[in-house]
């Protein structure tokens, strides 16, 4: 039912509670899990002016997502990580979409509180768009 299951992450408590489910799912369903990061634009600007060259900042980026993907590899469930850029909602939606994934796991709140605010949430976003059933986690 749900063997092909995508975690968006961005680092926060929120996206490490949603992996533990992710990965329940995937144990009892014989699943893999993909894992997302989504860079925006003012995080690609902020890294640019804030390190030295471009390997500095893949590894940053890597970084972010290594504390999840550790905890799938942990409970030994095969994934493969993605990092893509724009803006996190709509991103996660089209690489979903395009990739008919079973399910999407996501967090309730995520790092950039003013644009939860403002703009609505990324699993707002994500929950309304994608194709298949979205777990959002609190």
């Amino acid at each position: 039912m749900f063997q092909k299951i995508l975690i968006a992450t961005d680092g926060s408590d929120h996206s490490f509670r949603s992996t533990q489910h992710a990965i329940q799912l995937a144990e009892k369903f014989g699943g893999t899990i993909d894992i997302v990061y989504v860079v925006d634009g003012d995080t690609a600007k902020s890294d640019v002016l804030n390190s030295t060259n471009k390997y500095e900042i893949e590894m940053k980026r890597n970084e972010k997502i290594q504390a999840v993907k550790q905890m799938v590899l942990d409970a030994n469930i095969d994934c493969k990580t993605h990092i893509l850029h724009g803006e996190p909602g709509p991103t996660i939606v089209e690489f979903a979409n395009d990739n008919d994934f079973d399910c999407v796991v996501v967090g309730s709140r995520g790092l950039n509180k003013l644009q939860t605010m403002v703009l609505g949430s990324v699993s707002h976003k994500v929950v309304k768009r994608v194709d298949c059933p979205v777990l959002v986690v609190k």
